[in-house]
């Protein structure tokens, strides 16, 4: 197996860790107001996304923050009023793609509600994406570059398989998910992989709004003749990469802001127990 202590050094990988680390820990958009979810502290709302759902039910503007409640007068409960918002937010064109896809309103760590998952970003709602680090029995890392039709971050490389929890769905069930349709992998596969565990909360200033996302990963020996394929578009290849072109990738930015940090992540958790 190849040694990690001969091909890092881990001050280097906490240094560059630190420099990710304030590029994902950024305060809301000029002009954001915070965003309450039926009394919840929940989002970051900016000016666009503000003049958008203004007037509509269920949505009281404040001179301090903007609060989202159900609407028992417009008979609309809060999911409806949830539903119109993700409406007039892809109206004004504050919403970069309608996914068709629903995510759970997060306040104050509770699912209140759901939403399109277009709408998070410009109302600034918690995510989770959960993330697998796929990695051979020789040591070398799988890695995924993502289709270059993806909406954000088309081209570049990602961990093997990852994406955001689904409305009612815990993070575990996602990641087999995920790894099922971006890797072809069935759970069977990820026997043994390890727990979640969290990364980091990102804070990230965005073109469509505000990210504020938890960043879940798991590591995973994948089997000798284990062999990637991707089943939903959104891969445009694999590579098994060795340590020494790993780390040149990293060095040349050629990984999301999200991969690289699940990447360090686990060279430094790996690095540690080589060298104790």
């Amino acid at each position: 197996m190849e040694s990690f202590s001969a091909a890092f050094v881990l001050d280097d990988i906490l240094a560059r860790n630190a420099r990710l680390v304030r590029r994902a820990q950024q305060l809301p958009p000029a002009g954001a107001r915070p965003a309450t979810v039926s009394g919840r502290v929940g989002g970051w709302i900016g000016p666009a996304a503000l003049a958008a759902v203004a007037g509509l039910p269920g949505v009281h503007i404040e001179p301090e923050a903007v609060h989202f409640t159900a609407a028992p007068a417009a008979r609309l409960g809060l999911d409806a009023v949830l539903h119109g918002v993700a409406l007039a937010l892809r109206d004004a064109g504050c919403i970069r793609a309608w996914r068709d896809e629903l995510l759970d309103v997060m306040a104050e760590g509770r699912p209140l509600g759901r939403i399109e998952r277009g709408a998070v970003r410009p109302l600034g709602l918690l995510t989770q994406a959960v993330h697998l680090n796929g990695w051979s029995p020789d040591g070398r890392l799988w890695v995924a570059r993502r289709a270059l039709n993806k909406t954000t971050d088309p081209g570049l490389w990602d961990t093997l398989a990852g994406g955001l929890v689904a409305a009612g769905e815990d993070p575990e069930s996602a990641l087999l998910r995920e790894t099922l349709e971006e890797a072809g992998l069935p759970a069977v596969a990820l026997a043994a992989h390890g727990p979640l565990r969290t990364v980091l909360r990102m804070h990230r200033r965005l073109e469509d709004g505000y990210q504020v996302e938890n960043v879940l990963l798991s590591d995973c020996v994948l089997d000798a003749g284990a062999v990637p394929r991707n089943l939903d578009g959104e891969v445009l290849e694999f590579r098994c990469l060795a340590m020494a072109d790993l780390w040149d990738m990293i060095t040349h930015g050629a990984f999301t802001l999200e991969a690289e940090l699940a990447i360090l992540d686990s060279l430094r958790h790996r690095l540690r127990a080589d060298v104790a």
